[in-house]
């Protein structure tokens, strides 16, 4: 009898012992007010800081591609101005039709010039949207570029 009370007496302080560890446990892990809060700001800050890269790199691609952009446009300019120098000398009916080619490309170029001057950040999604099809229409005029050829007349 006394080695079934000893035993239950045993288990009984055992089962209390686990209870109090577990419950130990569960209140040291268990986070204060101030914890949740320091807890917040440290992602609201980690969330900032993302942002704020994002941002970045969002206005740094804008940056590249309008630079890389005007090249383009300048370097057209320059093709203009080189088709106009070739033309001087044609006849008088193939220089009314380069004239006519060559004008139809400026005003084109000018009016890329003019798009990508008047595009204002508006978000990433604007901005990948603006990109692929400003990145289509210059690809088209500088297919036109290629494609104008002046004959010897």
């Amino acid at each position: 009898m006394k080695k079934i009370i000893f035993t239950l007496t045993t288990s009984i302080l055992l089962g209390g012992a686990i209870s109090i560890l577990l419950a130990s446990a569960i209140f040291i892990s268990c986070d204060t007010g101030a914890e949740k809060v320091d807890n917040a700001k440290n992602k609201a800050v980690e969330a900032d800081e993302n942002f704020n890269k994002v941002n970045e790199e969002y206005l740094a691609d804008i940056e590249n591609f309008k630079k890389e952009t005007v090249a383009k446009i300048d370097a057209n300019n320059i093709m203009i101005a080189d088709f106009k120098a070739k033309t001087a000398y044609a006849k008088k009916e193939a220089k009314a039709y380069y004239d006519e080619q060559i004008a139809i490309l400026q005003q084109k170029n000018i009016e890329m010039k003019a798009k990508l001057d008047a595009y204002e950040e508006t978000g990433k999604d604007n901005w990948e949207t603006f990109k692929a099809e400003f990145s289509r229409d210059m690809n088209d005029l500088g297919e036109a570029f290629k494609n104008f050829t002046i004959k010897n007349e």
